[in-house]
């Protein structure tokens, strides 16, 4: 956590006890610097990013504080380079967007700066394009750390789509300037997000490890945990189950588990059915050795079993799932599966010889893995989302369903033999049906 060392002790309590909403009428907030006004602002955000929940409305305040400070100073003062550079650091640490325009509409700035602040400004407005071409010459190694921390993130962010191998490069070093921050937690989390694009599995785990012992606590840990899932599936191939599962290890409990249900449930719909049955397997066991009774990892693993398992064998399996312990998302997959099993258990005839070919919904191509750009979020976006959920948000599992996509999955071929069956046509339907509800079906 950074230091605040040109600002006095007695100047931080004043202005914390402004923005504490029970006191903030019996105290003003002293006649600080922008510059000090910003590391009272960082210091708060440090604190939020490892989280401290109760350092949130207090974030709320400073930025209404840090804004009218800045909209009210006078030009002169920004002629302090340390005020100037505190500009731009507020405005990429939530700021208001109109306030940042007034302010450098007013100021008589070189090139090279007046280019970074259009740039900044660019950034906020969500026009990646121009916020690329402004910054495309500024090196966030030459700035000071803490701008360029800040400066190295934005240029990440609008990075993504085009040029991937540049923004993880930009990520690391933003952590390597701001180490211990907020701007370290949203760098590592993108990183996390952006690696299975770049088929990186030694980075991806690399990452998800500094971050789980870092920020999990974090308000933003949610979308860790939504990026970390994402590219476990899409990674299975080329990571190791022990460090994933040392990764894990370092979470709580309940984290672990949720973790490996979502994982589970991905893996079953993409038709990874080793994954599935690992993190099933992972779920079902909880740290005391002793067995869960979850009723969603004997489900999810009920969906991995429908590519190799039998139809009968599948559906003894479902039926005997708690569906009253099953989320609404759940247990609409619930009831797909089992009316497609109980389907094909009637399809075959009696006395039949043959044997049953294995049902494959789970033929799906791997998931690819889109991160748009940054349009609308500020650069610590987060830092403009006091409200966000707090980190406990990662051990729920959402239960809305979604219409599915237009590029569903399409049922497995059937047999020529079964192909004239009303009974085996009519299943296949129900099977195209439930390739298209999973495949749509959030996490």
């Amino acid at each position: 956590m950074r230091l605040v060392a040109t600002l006095s002790g007695a100047a931080l309590i004043a202005l914390v006890a402004a923005a504490t909403p029970d006191v903030a009428r019996a105290a003003e907030a002293p006649a600080l610097e922008p510059y000090q006004m910003v590391r009272c602002l960082q210091i708060v955000q440090d604190r939020i990013a490892s989280g401290d929940q109760a350092s949130l409305p207090m974030q709320r305040k400073l930025l209404e504080l840090t804004d009218e400070r800045m909209r009210t100073a006078d030009p002169a003062e920004f002629k302090n380079p340390k005020n100037f550079r505190a500009l731009l650091i507020y405005a990429m640490s939530g700021g208001n967007p109109i306030t940042i325009e007034k302010v450098v509409s007013r100021l008589t700035l070189d090139e090279a700066d007046g280019t970074m602040a259009q740039g900044i400004i660019d950034y906020l407005r969500g026009k990646p394009k121009e916020t690329v071409a402004a910054l495309a010459g500024v090196d966030p190694m030459a700035q000071t750390s803490e701008l360029g921390a800040f400066l190295a993130l934005v240029k990440g962010s609008v990075e993504i789509a085009e040029k991937p191998e540049s923004a993880i490069k930009l990520f690391d070093q933003a952590r390597l300037l701001s180490p211990g921050t907020l701007v370290e937690e949203a760098a590592l989390r993108r990183s996390v997000a952006l690696t299975p694009r770049l088929n990186d599995g030694g980075r991806f785990l690399r990452n998800s490890a500094q971050y789980v012992r870092g920020y999990l606590r974090s308000p933003y840990a949610s979308q860790f945990a939504d990026a970390f899932v994402t590219g476990v599936v899409a990674l299975h191939g080329s990571i190791s189950l022990d460090t994933l599962a040392d990764i894990t290890a370092m979470m709580d409990a309940e984290q672990e588990r949720v973790i490996y249900l979502r994982i589970a449930r991905r893996a079953a719909i993409d038709g990874l059915k080793d994954l599935s049955a690992y993190a099933s397997r992972k779920a079902e066991q909880s740290r005391d050795g002793l067995p869960s009774e979850d009723p969603r990892s004997q489900l999810y693993s009920g969906l991995s079993a429908v590519t190799s398992g039998s139809a009968e064998e599948m559906l003894n399996k479902l039926t005997s799932i708690d569906r009253d312990k099953l989320s609404k998302g759940d247990r609409a997959l619930l009831d797909a599966a089992e009316a497609v099993a109980s389907e094909l258990v009637s399809a075959v005839p009696t006395g039949s010889t043959t044997s049953q070919k294995p049902v494959d919904i789970g033929e799906l191509p791997p998931p690819s893995i889109e991160i748009e750009p940054v349009k609308d979020d500020p650069t610590i976006p987060d830092a403009a989302e006091p409200d966000a959920a707090p980190a406990e948000a990662m051990t729920t599992i959402r239960e809305d369903v979604p219409p599915a996509p237009e590029d569903a999955a399409v049922a497995a071929k059937p047999d020529e033999a079964e192909e004239s069956d009303p009974r085996v046509i009519d299943a296949r339907r129900k099977i195209e049906a439930i390739d298209e509800l999973l495949g749509g079906a959030p996490e």
